[in-house]
């Protein structure tokens, strides 16, 4: 099965992963010393990957491809797929090949199954939460760039399993003006008025208070993001934009404030929590000797 996203070397993240684990480059590393000294070389396995909670899976292919990389020969069935959400007990993925391989693959597999669907199971309850009675249907979520270095288009993958759309990937794929920016370049207009001049293709502006609004769109802003407002400042900031350009709700935003702050009009609302904050999710891998 091929798994690729824009922006991951899957082939590389396997490679340095397991690196990492074997400890390559290290006086004495380079090896599985467990499954070196206790597996037999030509022993085989076959094991199942479940989830002992309610979850949304994600990162199942990449869980693959480790297994893959060691044992290339290795029969995997996926008994699910990324996006789907299963119960409690839900068995994910088969997989059997050479002992050694397996065991030595399975740590690396295991903790990006429970990052990746820790990440999407969070994200859509956020999405449920913001939809709720009293939220609104029409909101989007968003995420953000906190996210772990080398782990971006993998965990932003994730929210998109959750329900979630990606923000921006990256600082190069639009301007984001936030409050220091505004701060060195003097104010909100002179700042939007620098990207303008300098051509950049999509301009989001950060404001704070509502007497902001106008000079941001007067001087060319793409899309303004709300910055820690409560719901009514929400409302008022969406009435005084009529429609002109996308509205975000940013700051302050948590599953027990999300419904009200969507209520209020706004296109979208960004939450950093959703790959900042998201627990793994709980998710064993068993094997039996064949």
């Amino acid at each position: 099965m091929s798994f690729s996203l824009p922006g991951l070397d899957l082939d590389a993240f396997v490679r340095a992963t397991l690196a990492e684990d074997l400890g390559e480059g290290l006086p004495g590393g380079g090896r599985d010393v467990t499954s070196e000294s206790v597996i037999p070389a030509e022993a085989r396995f076959s094991g199942v990957m479940d989830s002992r909670d309610a979850i949304v899976v994600a990162g199942l292919p990449v869980a693959a491809a480790f297994f893959r990389h060691l044992d290339p020969d290795c029969t995997i069935t996926m008994l699910v797929h990324d996006g789907d959400k299963v119960p409690a007990g839900t068995d994910l993925m088969r997989i059997e090949g050479a002992a050694r391989a397996l065991l030595t693959a399975e740590r690396s597999a295991l903790n990006i199954v429970q990052h990746l669907s820790g990440i999407a199971t969070l994200t859509q309850a956020y999405v449920t939460a913001m939809r709720a009675p009293g939220g609104n249907p029409a909101c989007t979520l968003l995420d953000t760039r906190k996210t772990l270095p080398g782990l971006r288009a993998l965990e932003k993958y994730a929210t998109r399993q959750g329900g979630a759309q990606n923000h921006r990937m990256g600082l190069w794929d639009a301007a984001m003006i936030k409050d220091n920016h505004i701060a060195v370049a003097g104010s909100v207009a002179e700042a939007v008025a620098r990207a303008r001049e300098a051509g950049v293709a999509r301009i989001i502006c950060e404001v704070d208070r509502l007497e902001q609004i106008e000079p941001a769109l007067a001087a060319g802003a793409h899309h303004l993001l709300l910055d820690n407002m409560d719901a009514a400042t929400l409302a008022e900031a969406v009435r005084l934009v009529a429609g002109r350009v996308p509205t975000e709700a940013s700051g302050g935003v948590n599953l027990d404030t999300i419904a009200a702050k969507a209520a209020s009009g706004v296109d979208y609302i960004s939450v950093g929590r959703i790959t900042q904050s998201a627990p793994a999710a709980d998710i064993g891998l068993d094997f039996a000797p064949l």
